[in-house]
């Protein structure tokens, strides 16, 4: 995903600019940026078809794809010949490397010649974004940190609706489990999951200053910089193009060798940097004040449920499969945020950790027939297009391995688009082996297309059972789950047995930690105890608090012949990850509308179910007879769950439909002088066709919360009540 983010980053972070200072408060130029975004937002984008259908339908164009394609699909066939093969890793990487560039290469010629399906003015966006306060820098007026947002208002309940029907969509539906973790967390439990290790990016240092730079963003920034410019020879210029595309796939030495090669230089002051550095994009902190405990702030929410997994299991019967779900914020401290909300420090998520036994799913059945755009990792390798097909298909032709993560990719599409995805503009994009994460055994990405290319905003992941062996071994404590069989059966058990006087007496306080590790063991394990007693004599027990050496004297393995009714199982993990600063932009994005024949008459599309507001209530004017009906149907709306603004400004009542159309809201009643006769009825609009109804005042709030919950369509009003054109009373209108 950085990747994508990195090749469409307009911004640069590199561009000199004279610290802020305000009061005892200072912030470098490196961490402040007042405008987030593209510098180059005048520009519009252009965006084009994703789908690809009018490509493939002209052969001119094919011809030109088709040497594209075959270059790929050549790579492909080595990059597998050689995994077969069990080839050299790093010929396997080298492979790899080119069928990224190759692919890198075709994609970008697909997208050059695909039909523009909208031009994108990503400046007036971020404009309305802004003047109506859906969310803004934090600490603005200190001169703001990059990647930290404040949500406001509007920002607010529009991420507060998404979460709601997500919670709706998958806590309820599912009868998930809910938990709500710390944020702090210790360094043993990151440890065993494998961040302390991999979670990092390469980044350099200005020898003298000290500022930092993600080192693929440097990079880039500087050949893109020598790319440009007129005397730069065109064999250079290829290489250069090279270079950038191979660039994610890169080794540290790979990128110290081109830092060399182009004499790059800090950006800033024009200082030597170092050498690559590895980051790790964990924030740490110390827990209590002793200093001694150090613990991190969460990168993801997934470990909280992994570690409280034996609590679930209890609280489950002892049953699976069963579905645990947490909704927080996580951190990671980006080196070079970017992009507005699609890179930044601290975000929320909605996790789900299924555990299950069995992969097949009760419920697949009636997601089975659901049609997705799937891009595979195998027509990545072979140099094809995404497919449109049915979950059900992609399940029996082996393309999801299967139905449970071909389930909840289903319910990640049908939910993506119930909060206002353009299904136009979603795809599913399976994680090639060289990308996947160091737990998942396969991962698909639900990926929207947006200004910035496409972006990942869900997540996932069969993590099979990776992080409760982690666990296990770590703690000592058996994180797997019971399994009743339907015969009992003879099995040969395999044990260590520690002479726990003689352990106690040698290693004393570390005792426990000893014995707990030792019964932890599973069966391998137990064979290499065994093996390595009889061999060397010695056996080192690797545990939380450390190392230590084993002889014959302190413990033994033992099997003996045992009947059981039930077996133990640690299960596999399904894992949906979703990013809702993501999701939240690309809603933005996707329901950005400029009204036919006035540009400057911008609002949002949203849907009701997720719109922050469901209504407005207008009066027509400020006239006092207008009011004790204001105040009923905005009781009236309070009572049945509406959230609802009365707008009695002054101002035509064309302006005030404007501004609330620009806060997406999509419906307005208005309170005019026809109102005040009997029986009492109001105007009733529909932002997107600016259509309008008249209805009695008493049906409204009811009618109003049957449109923002899904249960009615606007078509289904239009039916049921007369068209409002015009004014049907003039009196007092200019009052």
């Amino acid at each position: 995903m950085r990747h994508v983010l990195a090749l469409v980053y307009k911004c640069s972070v590199f561009s000199k600019q004279l610290p802020v200072v305000c009061n005892q408060f200072r912030f470098s130029h490196a961490e402040t940026q007042l405008q987030w975004g593209s510098n180059k937002n005048h520009r519009k984008i252009k965006i084009p078809n994703p789908l690809k259908d009018i490509i493939m339908a002209d052969p001119k164009i094919e011809e030109i794809l088709a040497p594209l394609r075959a270059s790929v699909k050549e790579q492909g066939d080595l990059v597998r010949k050689l995994k077969e093969e069990k080839a050299p890793e790093i010929d396997i990487k080298k492979a790899v490397a080119e069928l990224k560039t190759r692919k890198k290469v075709l994609e970008d010629k697909e997208l050059s010649l695909a039909p523009v399906e909208e031009l994108f003015d990503r400046a007036k966006m971020e404009d309305l974004i802004k003047r109506r306060f859906f969310y803004d820098q934090s600490f603005a007026i200190y001169g703001g940190i990059t990647g930290q947002f404040d949500f406001g208002p509007m920002g607010c309940a529009l991420k507060s609706n998404m979460i709601q029907l997500w919670r709706k969509y998958f806590i309820l539906q599912e009868q998930m489990l809910e938990v709500d973790c710390s944020i702090l967390t210790p360094e043993p439990v990151l440890k065993a999951s494998g961040h302390v290790e991999r979670f990092a990016d390469l980044m350099t240092k200005d020898v003298k200053s000290g500022e930092c730079f993600r080192l693929d963003h440097l990079i880039k920034a500087h050949l893109e910089k020598i790319k440009a410019e007129k005397n730069t020879k065109a064999e250079l210029k290829a290489e250069i193009e090279d270079i950038l595309v191979k660039l994610d796939g890169m080794t540290a030495d790979e990128m110290s060798a081109l830092m060399k090669r182009f004499d790059m230089k800090s950006p800033i002051s024009g200082n030597e940097l170092t050498p690559p550095i590895e980051f790790n994009l964990m924030f740490n902190t110390q827990i209590g004040p002793s200093g001694l405990v150090k613990g991190f702030l969460r990168p993801e929410t997934a470990q909280g449920i992994f570690v409280n997994f034996k609590r679930l299991l209890e609280f489950n019967q002892g049953r699976l499969p069963f579905a645990a779900a947490q909704i927080g914020n996580s951190f990671r401290n980006e080196i070079s945020p970017r992009s507005g909300l699609l890179r930044v420090r601290e975000f929320t998520m909605c996790e789900i950790e299924h555990f299950c036994d069995s992969k097949d799913h009760p419920k697949f059945e009636s997601v089975k027939d659901t049609q997705m755009l799937f891009y595979s990792a195998d027509s990545q390798e072979q140099g094809k297009l995404a497919e449109i097909m049915t979950i059900g298909e992609a399940v029996s032709k082996g393309i999801v391995n299967n139905e449970t993560l071909g389930y909840f990719m289903a319910r990640i599409h049908l939910y993506m688009l119930a909060v206002g995805i353009d299904p136009k503009k979603l795809r599913f994009r399976q994680h090639m082996g060289n990308e996947m994460a160091h737990y998942a055994c396969d991962c698909w990405d639900a990926e929207c297309l947006s200004s910035y290319g496409w972006i990942e905003c869900v997540g996932c992941a069969d993590r099979s059972a990776y992080d409760l062996t982690q666990h296990t071994k770590a703690t000592g404590i058996r994180l797997a789950a019971e399994k009743k069989l339907p015969a009992p059966k003879q099995i040969e058990v395999v044990e260590a047995v520690p002479n726990k006087a003689a352990i106690g007496k040698e290693f004393k306080k570390e005792a426990k930690a000893i014995n707990d590790a030792l019964a932890a063991l599973d069966t391998n394990a137990l064979e290499e105890l065994q093996n390595k007693l009889d061999s060397d004599g010695e056996y080192n027990l690797v545990t939380p608090n450390g190392e230590f050496k084993l002889k014959p004297n302190l413990v033994s393995v033992k099997k003996t012949q045992k009947t059981i009714h039930v077996e133990e199982i640690i299960p596999s993990v399904i894992e949906p990850s979703f990013g809702v600063g993501r999701i939240l932009y690309c809603i933005l994005e996707h329901n950005f509308k400029m009204r036919e024949g006035d540009e400057q008459r911008t609002y949002f599309s949203l849907p009701a179910t997720v719109a922050p507001m469901k209504c407005a209530v207008l009066p027509l004017s400020g006239n006092a007879e207008f009011q004790p009906f204001v105040r009923e149907l905005s009781q009236g709306l309070t009572n049945v769950d509406v959230s609802h603004k009365v707008d009695d400004s002054s101002g035509s009542i064309g302006r005030r439909y404007a501004r609330t159309d620009e806060l997406g809201v999509p419906y307005a009643i208005t309170v005019d002088f026809d109102t005040t006769k009997e029986p009492h009825t109001v105007t009733l609009r529909e932002r997107d066709s600016m259509g309008q109804v008249r209805l009695p005042l008493t049906d409204v709030p009811d009618v109003v919360r049957d449109l923002a919950n899904s249960k009615i369509s606007w078509a289904d009003v239009e039916q049921k009540y007369p068209k409002f054109e015009q004014q049907e009373t003039v009196k007092g209108a200019a009052a």
